[in-house]
């Protein structure tokens, strides 16, 4: 052999004897045979907590009443709600000096007014964000007073 080739004889044999050693995985893989199978299943659950919160509650701090005695006020209420069967709000007189009190809303999807002894109760029937606008009007037994504190109490709970 020439001098030039002597240096690239090591290497040149061990990538022969690489090419024909049998590979150490080799070994393994042979000995599985086809009929195994792998399967996994995944389970994903995603809980929503209950929750119901008041986003709004607008409405005037007083009432003014007019020379008969009577007022009127709106009231808006937003309301997030992620209970299954929905919610209900309690709206309660807290000012006795007041008559007579009638409440109005618009008809919505998914939204029940109905008159209770001592009040309105305004329900939800299913999870979600509602939005209610209530027109409030009252009609005051003392006619001298000229102004009164907003005279409603909301108390919210689950169905």
């Amino acid at each position: 052999m020439s001098a030039p080739l002597r240096p690239l004889l090591p290497p040149l044999l061990a990538a022969l004897g690489l090419l024909f050693s049998p590979a150490a995985s080799m070994g393994e893989s042979a000995s599985t045979s086809g009929a195994l199978s792998a399967s996994a299943t995944l389970d994903i659950r995603i809980v929503v907590p209950p929750v119901i919160r008041v986003l709004e509650n607008n409405h005037p701090q007083q009432l003014d009443t007019s020379a008969s005695g009577e007022a009127s006020a709106e009231q808006r209420l937003v309301v997030l709600s992620t209970m299954k069967r929905g919610f209900c709000v309690l709206l309660r007189r807290s000012t006795p000096q007041l008559g007579t009190w009638e409440l109005q809303t618009a008809p919505q999807s998914g939204i029940q007014l109905s008159p209770t002894a001592d009040g309105y109760r305004l329900c939800g029937t299913r999870p979600g964000r509602y939005t209610v606008l209530l027109q409030h009007r009252f009609a005051s037994n003392n006619a001298s007073a000229t102004a009164l504190s907003w005279p409603v109490q909301t108390d919210i709970s689950a169905i």
